[in-house]
């Protein structure tokens, strides 16, 4: 796990400081590479690649996570809305929003994750 000072700024800002990085700027908006996304502080698996989904949002967005019991869902009534938090139970980092507006025949919903706070461990292509 990389401690605090180790964090990029852009890492740390949206991680720890909760903030939100620009639409359509993430390295993984547009990924289609199959593997694991992991929490990019902790390494804690976060996303499969199989439940990634073209939301035209501008951020990585899924329909349900790899493993529920490694995140945290928190009400967040911050900038005059309420939305739906999601944190790594791991380390505590935000990574972004579910929200109830994803694939219907997929559950409706849609994870909206910020691409700084993932790093994706592709497949083995052997």
């Amino acid at each position: 796990m990389k401690n605090d000072k180790e964090l990029d700024p852009n890492l740390y800002h949206v991680a720890r400081e909760k903030s939100t990085e620009a639409p359509f700027s993430g390295k993984y908006v547009n990924s289609h590479e199959k593997g694991m996304y992991k929490c990019a502080i902790c390494g804690t698996d976060l996303f499969s690649s199989q439940t990634k989904f073209d939301s035209g949002t501008g951020w990585p967005s899924f329909t349900e996570p790899a493993n529920l019991e490694n995140i945290v869902l928190k009400e967040d009534t911050s900038q005059g809305m309420v939305r739906t938090e999601v944190i790594c139970k791991k380390c505590g980092a935000h990574l972004g929003h579910l929200f109830d507006d994803g694939p219907p025949e997929k559950g409706g919903k849609r994870y909206c994750i910020n691409s700084v706070c993932l790093e994706l461990e592709t497949e083995n292509k052997n």
